[in-house]
């Protein structure tokens, strides 16, 4: 988690009306986004790269389309050969779980993002 620290009372002493706003808005600013101001649901604090903890997906299992559309032509119909069809098979679950897995990573993100 980041660490930031506390900002300083504004001197009231010295400064125009209008400074001593400017600065006063300025340093609530800063403690919302830092989580110093006490904030109870927290909607304004800001996003750091500590809080994000998602891992980035393995690597893909799908490398390559095995499939080649290999087959045989029966009375008039194309069909795929035994070997074909259990690649493109192995392709498609492939693909499947990569995409699953990449959802999984993307919904963890989004729910990290939204604080949840």
């Amino acid at each position: 988690m980041s660490r930031f620290t506390s900002v300083p009372d504004i001197p009231q002493g010295n400064i125009d009306e209008w400074q001593y706003r400017v600065l006063d808005s300025l340093k609530q600013n800063v403690e919302l986004l830092t989580g110093t101001r006490n904030e109870t649901d927290e909607a304004s604090l800001a996003l750091t790269r500590s809080s994000i903890t998602t891992k980035p997906p393995g690597a893909p299992q799908f490398q390559a389309l095995n499939a080649r559309g290999a087959g045989f032509t029966i009375s008039g119909v194309q069909v795929p050969s035994y070997d074909d069809y259990t690649a493109l098979i192995r392709d498609v679950n492939s693909l499947a779980q990569d995409v699953a897995s990449l959802r999984a990573t993307v919904t963890t993100l989004i729910n990290q993002l939204r604080g949840s």
